[in-house]
């Protein structure tokens, strides 16, 4: 076949091509588009016609008209968030019960907390009922959501706290001792809540505040451009920078996501594993489920275990199932056919490329299609395997609809080209319109779905007495599909340790001054590092020599 190489481009629609306000905020439910099994890829662009108002805000307009449907007696019994701890513990809340408490945590944000729309709240909880509750109290008060992965060191939150200005932090008992060593350097840090049955000085305790909250709260009115969520995103150099994303975006801009790519309908259970740090929770835990009026299944599932994975879709009536590559390899190494998932009919993968051969065998051993897609945090869905498509193996699709997005000033200036935005990934495009990834155009490390940029993991070896320098590149995986690589060099004092011993020191050095999941599950020591003539490192170099060895 004819493959023509690409840099990955996504369309942005300019102003003059948003439409008219929405007549009926029930436009966006799927009760009023239906999707049908016979609907081709060409038909879903044709159909697919967002509309964009001016004023738009996801828990009024999508929520709360879920509700009155679900008064009406118009969509299914099931639970709007249904949430399962694995040891016998379950909440089961409708979208009014949902609505409830939400507005209870609107009043706990603007009441105890003195909050006003705009400001900046950041949430770093683990899959516990609140973070849904905060996801969509934040909507109502127009506060802008900053997520965080519970794997955030103290260094990491400061960052946060410092860059953003939030004046509000929300955590529990895990993170709050990190938060309060580095307190007193975020001037704007004016509140902390505690989501704990305890009790911590400093801290306002969120469980109390619900509960004595009343739950009669006003919406703000919100613009479709107003900013509603910030995600931290590692780049190439420097620290995390921070991604806006407006109302419209995500609760919009994933309409096709949640109708097209996880196929959903108000009558469908959805599990989908991402760690709540990270984009892709917005992306299928809140947003295109809940556009869709689908329930949105969660399992506590504090540390990821196949086991749990395959008991919880035997048990529970999960009818589409979402988890990055990562997972699905380490699936088809288990036996499946003594597991029955009675009622599952869809699975979706995203986060990084996924091999045919363990889509083939997933699909041997379950008799599913795994249905790939590409995004970013700074994007919605770009690419998809939709509805009614033909699946290559391999490919992530074809382009998805329209998308709205926001980034730093000054980095978006270096990634827009006239209505187009430069996402820095590569790949190929081939005669039938699928595409296929190939990888980064930078030196960002894509690790099971972790983004971790190589700077940041240097600079942390760098700070052990032993490191002189390093160059940080990614390595392949049959896992993880990729890991962090680090060359070291070593100071004349350490040079002659045992290089065993060393890299378990620096492993756990990386782990304690920067999250966990950055560490460089690989080292090698060397002598000196390639660089160029004016002394900068040739990490390309060196990633070239990782992927040859594959």
């Amino acid at each position: 076949m004819s493959l023509a190489a690409v840099h990955f481009l996504l369309k942005i629609p300019s102003a003059t091509s948003l439409r008219a306000p929405l007549r009926r905020s029930l436009q966006l439910c799927s009760r009023y588009y239906p999707v049908h099994a016979s609907l081709t890829y060409e038909a879903i662009k044709q159909q697919y016609r967002p509309e964009v108002p001016e004023y738009f805000n996801f828990a009024k307009d999508v929520l709360d008209r879920w509700t009155s449907v679900e008064k009406e007696g118009k969509r299914s019994k099931n639970p709007a968030l249904w949430w399962v701890d694995g040891a016998g513990a379950e909440v089961r809340w409708s979208f009014e019960e949902l609505g409830v408490l939400s507005r209870k945590v609107a009043n706990v944000l603007s009441d105890a907390c003195s909050l006003q729309q705009g400001d900046r709240v950041i949430l770093i909880l683990p899959r516990i009922p609140e973070w849904w509750l905060v996801n969509v109290a934040c909507m109502r008060t127009g506060t802008v959501l900053i997520p965080g992965t519970q794997q955030l060191t103290a260094k990491d939150i400061l960052h946060r706290l410092q860059k953003s200005q939030a004046k509000c932090i929300i955590t529990d008992d895990s993170v709050a001792p990190a938060v309060d060593s580095v307190g007193a350097e975020c001037q704007s840090l004016k509140f902390k809540l505690l989501v704990s049955e305890g009790h911590r000085e400093g801290w306002l305790n969120f469980k109390d505040l619900l509960k004595n909250a009343p739950s009669d709260h006003h919406c703000v009115s919100t613009k479709c451009q107003d900013p509603m969520a910030i995600y931290f995103t590692s780049g190439t150099t420097g620290s995390p920078k921070m991604a806006e994303h407006s109302h419209s975006s995500y609760g919009i801009g994933l309409t096709a996501s949640g109708r097209y790519w996880l196929d959903l309908t108000s009558s469908d259970i959805f599990w989908n594993t991402s760690d709540t740090g990270w984009a892709k929770s917005a992306w299928s835990s809140i947003f295109s489920p809940w556009i869709q009026g689908a329930c949105v299944f969660v399992h506590k599932m504090p540390h990821f275990d196949p086991s749990i994975v395959f008991e919880s879709l035997s048990r529970f009536p999960i009818t589409v199932f979402c988890s990055p590559p990562t997972a699905y390899r380490m699936f088809v190494q288990h036996k499946l056919s003594s597991y029955t998932f009675k009622s599952l009919r869809h699975c979706v993968s995203a986060g990084e490329p996924i091999n045919a051969d363990v889509m083939g065998e997933w699909k041997a051993q379950t008799g599913l299609d795994i249905h790939e897609g590409y995004g970013q945090t700074e994007t919605v869905l770009i690419c998809g395997n939709f509805k009614g498509m033909k699946i290559k193996p391999g490919s992530m699709g074809k382009p998805s609809p329209g998308y709205d997005v926001k980034d730093d000033p000054e980095k978006t200036e270096a990634t827009i080209r006239g209505d187009f935005y430069v996402t820095g990934d590569r790949g190929i495009m081939d005669e039938d319109g699928y595409f296929w990834f190939v990888g980064r155009a930078d030196d960002v490390i894509n690790s099971a779905g972790y983004r971790i940029g190589p700077f940041e993991v240097e600079s942390a070896l760098v700070e052990h007495p032993a490191v002189v320098e390093s160059a940080v590149v990614s390595s392949p995986d049959p896992i993880r599909g990729e890991v962090v690589k680090a060359f070291v060099v070593l100071t004349s004092d350490y040079a002659s340790h045992d290089p065993e011993k060393m890299m378990k020191e620096l492993q756990d050095h990386v782990k304690k001054v920067t999250a966990p999941y950055k560490y460089p599950r690989k080292m090698e020591f060397v002598q000196q590092l390639p660089k160029t003539i004016s002394g900068k490192i040739r990490r390309n170099e060196l990633r070239q020599k990782e992927w040859r060895k594959d």
